[in-house]
């Protein structure tokens, strides 16, 4: 898989940074709930997920692509990396 930077509020390349992928996916990089209620909220996490919140506006780096740019694979960037 391969990532492409969208943007980030962190000044120090931590939470929270948005990232989409060549699977028309987005990886986000939040912080991990830890508040007792909203964890019994979330239930269960099956193994290898995480609940991560982030603020709202993070989600102004993402803009839906296009037909085009579904054709155009994505290219690896600021704070890319190999996983999953």
């Amino acid at each position: 898989m391969r990532v492409t930077f969208l943007g980030s509020t962190s000044q120090n390349g931590g939470s929270p940074t948005l990232w989409a992928t060549d699977r028309g996916s987005l990886v986000v990089r939040g912080y991990r709930v830890t508040d007792s209620q909203a964890l019994a909220d979330l239930g269960e996490v099956p193994s290898g997920e995480a609940d991560i919140e982030i603020p709202l506006e993070l989600l102004s780096f993402y803009q839906a692509p296009t037909a085009h740019d579904a054709a155009t694979p994505a290219t690896a960037d600021e704070g890319a990396g190999e996983g999953r």
